[in-house]
């Protein structure tokens, strides 16, 4: 089996693997566990991928090929939901006894939905005109520093767009002050996920850029 790739195919790799992780991260982040003293979705460990990906991608590419990731990620994103919406409300086989579990694990409130999608743009598009910032500023060295720099200050526009528009008043108790309190504790995991992925960054780095 030959694993030698060229630079194309390594690009489509992180195309397919930066889209799993979008549509992973809508479809199973519902969900939320426990980890010491915060609560968290499970989508912490798919959305952090993205920016690594798209940093990656913009550090070989530049900016314009890193918007055609954004983009394909929007239309995926869009896609996963109509499917989701005509899966759920499509009427079920008599044979079919699970409708009622399905449709409460699947069926994504529309407020949950707009929060994803604007959360999504608003903080790729931040990530990848704050990683180019860093790069002019520090003239294409300190690799490590625009990684974080960039995701972080995105990971916080993501975090805190989509916690006030998906939850922001729902219910009396989702007051500005509630809210933060939920995006703080959350956002730090995400600072620590992201400088974990640190090293990951160079290697994808290394990895595209060693091939034709």
């Amino acid at each position: 089996m030959n694993l030698k790739f060229t630079k194309e195919e390594k690009t489509s790799i992180l195309l397919g693997i930066f889209v799993a992780a979008i549509v992973s991260g809508n479809l199973l982040g519902t969900k939320i566990f426990s980890f010491w003293v915060i609560s968290a979705s499970v989508g912490i460990f798919m959305y952090p991928l993205t920016f690594l990906i798209t940093d990656i991608i913009e550090e070989v590419y530049g900016r314009e090929k890193t918007k055609q990731f954004i983009v394909a990620g929007f239309f995926s994103l869009l896609l996963i939901i109509f499917f989701t919406l005509i899966s759920i409300y499509l009427p079920p086989a008599s044979r079919y006894e699970l409708d009622s579990e399905y449709f409460k694990v699947f069926a994504p409130s529309l407020r949950i939905i707009i929060a994803s999608i604007i959360g999504f743009l608003i903080s790729q598009y931040h990530d990848i005109m704050a990683f180019e910032f860093w790069k002019n500023k520090t003239r294409g060295r300190f690799l490590w520093l625009r990684n974080n720099a960039s995701t972080i200050v995105s990971q916080f526009l993501d975090t805190t767009i989509f916690m006030f528009i998906a939850f922001y008043m729902v219910t009396p108790q989702f007051t500005v002050d509630f809210v933060f309190a939920l995006i703080m504790p959350y956002w730090i995991l995400k600072v620590f996920v992201a400088l974990c992925d640190t090293p990951l960054c160079y290697l994808g780095v290394r990895w595209l850029k060693n091939s034709k």
